[in-house]
């Protein structure tokens, strides 16, 4: 498993960040993010949904947003 802490980033920045660690998860592999800018929190999992990557909210309150996401492969 692997974990980044973008809590400290705002977006777009926290985005970019988050497409280059999810493009080197191997697949199988799991990901979890933190994010705590408002931007990030809406962009992140709406990035998820556009490319179909299911993904599961750990934690959800006004402090952060905890994502977890599994690569599968792609057909």
């Amino acid at each position: 498993m692997i974990f980044i802490d973008l809590t400290a980033d705002r977006c777009p920045l926290a985005l970019v960040k988050f497409k280059l660690a999810l493009k080197h998860l191997a697949v199988g592999e799991e990901l979890q993010v933190a994010l705590k800018d408002a931007g990030a929190r809406q962009d992140v999992p709406r990035y998820l949904n556009k490319i179909n990557c299911s993904y599961t909210e750990l934690k959800n309150d006004p402090q952060v947003l905890l994502l977890s996401i599994v690569k599968h492969l792609t057909p």
